[in-house]
């Protein structure tokens, strides 16, 4: 069953330290781009039909960029690097955190 927020543990000493996730978790994407029907059709394309949610995030001062917030449930680690890949390569995407 997943949880609302992920369950985060640091495991390592040093340069070698990293997150270990427990999966599933819910899992939260910034995407930043030009136009929101682009975009929400880029992320349509990349996660089909699962459950999200979409929320507007921010509007740059210019109002060339906005970002939305992407709210999913991420299986495994290569599910949650997947989704953020796929995204990040989409022509209409200028950046994900």
């Amino acid at each position: 069953m997943a949880t609302d927020k992920p369950k985060l543990k640091v495991i390592g000493e040093g340069d070698n330290r990293k997150l270990e996730l427990e999966y599933p978790c819910s899992w939260k994407y910034k995407i930043v781009g030009e136009e929101r029907k682009k975009l929400e059709a880029a992320i349509h394309t990349v996660i089909l039909e699962r459950t999200h949610t979409l929320a507007h995030s921010n509007t740059s001062k210019t109002g060339k960029y906005i970002s939305l917030n992407l709210d999913l449930i991420v299986h495994n680690e290569d599910d949650r690097t997947f989704i953020f890949e796929a995204l990040k390569a989409h022509q209409d995407v200028k950046m994900v955190l």
